[in-house]
């Protein structure tokens, strides 16, 4: 492709992923002026066949498309190849959690992508890892309960330590806090040894052995390494290059990490999304996680009708179930809210208030008998008076 088409291309009245596609889809080919008129031509007559019509019940038609090939999805949950540990729901289960919008996915999973220097070498990428993965304490050494002096002992291995890329003064440091912080439970002393690699933990009540049993644990269990809600993760090799994939979901945390590349790591938690990156990437994860779920079930939805549906979910500036909690519970017609769900207590309540039903919508319309106004429903006739003079 010359360059004048080129800048001609740029000058065209089209969105810019449509103007970068057509360069892309053209670079390689010799057309003369007439062939990219036509082409043209082609485009906008495609584009004009595509736009929905005015009064179409577009809402209806987008329900109606996702939900009957919902009837066809399997519930089932995916095990990564190989990784017995991770799973990840699919199927009509998923789709509910992201029309639900629930706050927490049933397994949250993130899919974690590395920058250059890290995505093409396991050792580092492997370091990245353990900068993720929570570890708890016993990981580290051992872990000894001491009766008779009424003391919890734990004695590192440096070894591990230096493998794992963390010394020992943080381990040291960071155990007795995030017992506090994390894990709520002050009721001991602490003393700690870097020469010997040790660490002494004390209850303050020394007559209690259930207090000590209930110090060990929490000092088993604590996470001195990694990322809290990060529970477990798996280093795979996809297209040569190194991918994280972890069973729990922290995006904001996981962003901090060395080495991540934070324009491509993703996660399954749509709400966590929209709280981190905002409220449009929150409406982007509704479509990609909507559109991959029905399309890993061999079911394809023009994404036109997801794309919808994502958009109501997000229009007030935050993520919203579709549900009675959400929008359909919303809506400004009182028949349109008692007819999806628990009926008395919104005609109850209407009632109460003194609304008016303004018979706008489909649902509205079908209880009362009445045509609906789109389509031809929208059309009204008025006859114009005439004045026959004789």
């Amino acid at each position: 492709m010359n360059s004048d088409l080129e800048e001609r291309i740029d000058t065209l009245d089209l969105p810019y992923r449509t103007r970068e596609d057509l360069k892309a889809s053209l670079a390689d080919r010799d057309i003369t002026e007439e062939e990219f008129d036509k082409i043209l031509e082609m485009i906008f007559f495609e584009y004009e066949k595509t736009r929905i019509e005015p009064c179409e019940a577009v809402g209806v038609v987008a329900a109606q498309s996702i939900g009957e090939p919902g009837t066809q999805m399997t519930m089932r949950t995916f095990h990564y190849a190989g990784v017995a540990e991770i799973n990840v729901t699919l199927g009509l289960p998923r789709l509910i959690e992201i029309m639900d919008a629930r706050r927490e996915p049933s397994t949250p999973t993130m899919a974690v992508f590395l920058l250059e220097d890290w995505a093409f070498n396991r050792d580092r990428a492997r370091e990245v890892s353990w900068q993720i993965e929570a570890a708890p304490l016993h990981e580290f050494g051992d872990i000894t309960i001491d009766m008779e002096h009424m003391q919890v002992f734990v004695q590192l291995n440096k070894q591990v330590c230096d493998r794992r890329r963390i010394a020992v003064d943080e381990i040291i440091e960071t155990a007795p806090r995030k017992i506090k912080e994390k894990r709520h439970f002050r009721d001991f002393e602490v003393e700690g040894d870097p020469k010997k690699a040790s660490i002494v933990f004390t209850p303050k009540d020394r007559e209690s052995y259930q207090n000590l049993f209930q110090l060990a644990e929490h000092v088993r269990n604590v996470i001195v390494q990694g990322i809290d809600d990060i529970e477990r993760v798996v280093v795979r090799k996809e297209g040569g290059e190194y991918i994280l994939y972890t069973e729990g979901s922290n995006l904001k945390d996981v962003f901090e990490v060395e080495g991540v590349d934070t324009t491509r790591t993703r996660s399954n938690n749509i709400s966590e999304i929209a709280d981190v990156l905002g409220i449009e990437a929150g409406r982007n994860a509704i479509i990609q996680e909507a559109l991959s779920t029905l399309n890993e079930q061999g079911i394809g939805v023009d994404v036109r009708h997801i794309m919808l549906v994502a958009d109501m979910m997000c229009m007030d500036g935050e993520v919203k179930q579709i549900g009675r909690h959400g929008i359909a519970g919303e809506k400004e017609s009182v028949l349109s809210r008692a007819a999806f769900e628990v009926t008395v207590n919104h005609l109850l309540d209407a009632a109460i208030a003194n609304e008016v039903d303004e018979l706008n919508g489909v649902t509205e319309n079908v209880i009362v008998g009445q045509p609906i106004q789109l389509g031809t429903g929208d059309v009204r006739l008025i006859a114009k008076r005439v004045n026959l003079k004789t």
